[in-house]
């Protein structure tokens, strides 16, 4: 039996505890943010001071993990597997990675792959000149992991331009990235401290509000995985970083995406952390159980792990104030979930807990749930999806109802003609 301490903020990762205490292994977590305190409640055991838990774990012996969320807490878990325990999630370079978009660029540029003509800005005024000195259609995003990224459209830049004169001051440095088109891809893959897990994956995230890929970007509203045919993107991507990876003792998920297309692969940005949705929807291919896949990815002797073929799509289900936060707007929670039949593998709460023995929706964001499905195709994973949507009933539920349309309609085509599959 494992012993795992999960040391969070809005406890994303509500789906992959209860799967733990499902079969058997103790979970205590804590939660950060006042505004999540509904989330699993009465439904995962909660602890206020997770360092007063150290020594429970530590009383496990090598069944004892520390699992960290959330970005930004790098140096803590580098100093506690210093100390001894075990800890997944990130590291000190994992952060710098994730956060310090300039230095991730570089990292990746020296390692031999294509970048895209990035900047980095402390003021609008050196930003608006740039931009008049050279009109072009460029991305703009905030320098920390979970800063504001806006699309440009414009051939001239002109819609960056004005976003960025709307700022009233010029607090918080900011990137303007050329834009790159082609077909976004992830490629992503567990790190063990020693070296990477294979197979890697690769994900295709749907991250707009609507379907048609319009609306505001939200932190994801569906994602299409697989763990075949990766390993020409890996082998020129994340493998090139290892070393480094190593050198930091890195234990975690490490995921970077990518704009691919005829001429090369251009990274974005990496995701050196569990990501949120996708832990869930990779879930139905990997073949072992959550607590036997973490004590892989502790294990710096370990090399592999076992998977399915095909696909898994996942459709995240969402409430009222996604995709906002209740610290800009003010939504109810504590309202009603009902769950007809449905394959339970295949149901993954998110922000929800118990009230009065009622499940009902809680948290910060309105992550309410992840439905995904599985086959040897996309299409075949779609159907299978968007069959069990309707198990679900909320009040003001919301979801895309074309996850996975574009790699239908061409995009994986277009990535086997290019040779990248």
């Amino acid at each position: 039996m494992m012993r795992i301490l999960g040391i969070t903020e809005t406890c994303d990762l509500g789906s992959l505890y209860l799967r733990l205490i499902e079969v058997g292994h103790e979970v205590r977590i804590t939660v950060g943010e006042p505004l999540a305190a509904g989330t699993m409640l009465g439904m995962v055991p909660r602890v206020e001071d997770w360092t007063a838990e150290l020594r429970w774990v530590r009383d496990a012996d090598d069944q004892g993990l520390i699992l960290f969320e959330a970005v930004g807490f790098g140096a803590l878990q580098d100093r506690l597997r210093q100390e001894g325990y075990r800890v997944i999630g990130g590291s000190a370079l994992g952060d710098r990675l994730e956060g310090d978009r300039a230095f991730a660029q570089q990292m990746l540029a020296d390692k031999g792959l294509r970048i895209a003509p990035v900047l980095s800005f402390e003021s609008r005024a050196d930003a608006l000149a740039d931009l008049a000195a050279r009109p072009r259609r460029c991305v703009f995003k905030r320098s920390a992991s979970d800063g504001e990224t806006f699309v440009g459209s414009f051939a001239d830049g002109s819609d960056v331009a004005a976003l960025i004169e709307s700022r009233s001051d010029d607090a918080g440095a900011f990137v303007l990235q050329d834009h790159v088109d082609g077909v976004e891809t992830g490629i992503g893959a567990w790190f063990n401290g020693r070296r990477f897990l294979r197979p890697a994956c690769l994900d295709w995230e749907h991250k707009r509000f609507f379907p048609g890929d319009l609306g505001e970007l939200t932190g994801e509203m569906g994602t299409v995985v697989t763990y075949e045919r990766a390993d020409a993107l890996f082998d020129l991507t994340l493998a090139r970083i290892a070393p480094e990876l190593a050198a930091a003792g890195h234990v975690g998920w490490v995921n970077l995406n990518c704009i691919v297309n005829a001429r090369g692969i251009w990274p974005l940005e990496f995701t050196c952390r569990f990501g949120y949705p996708g832990y869930a929807v990779l879930e139905p291919l990997q073949r072992l159980d959550w607590a036997e896949l973490l004590a892989r990815v502790a294990d710096p002797a370990s090399t592999n792990f076992p998977t399915s073929p095909g696909f898994s799509l996942g459709v995240v289900l969402t409430t009222p104030p996604f995709p906002w936060s209740r610290h800009e707007i003010d939504s109810p929670i504590g309202l009603p979930v009902q769950v007809g039949p449905a394959s339970p593998e295949h149901l993954h709460w998110g922000e929800v807990g118990l009230a009065n023995g009622r499940l009902v929706t809680s948290g910060l964001y309105g992550w309410t749930a992840v439905i995904t499905g599985t086959g040897d195709s996309v299409a075949e994973a779609q159907a299978a999806a968007y069959r069990r949507v309707g198990s679900v009933r909320i009040p003001s539920l919301r979801y895309r109802q074309d996850i996975g349309d574009r790699l239908i309609a061409g995009e994986l085509r277009e990535l086997s003609s290019w040779g990248w599959l």
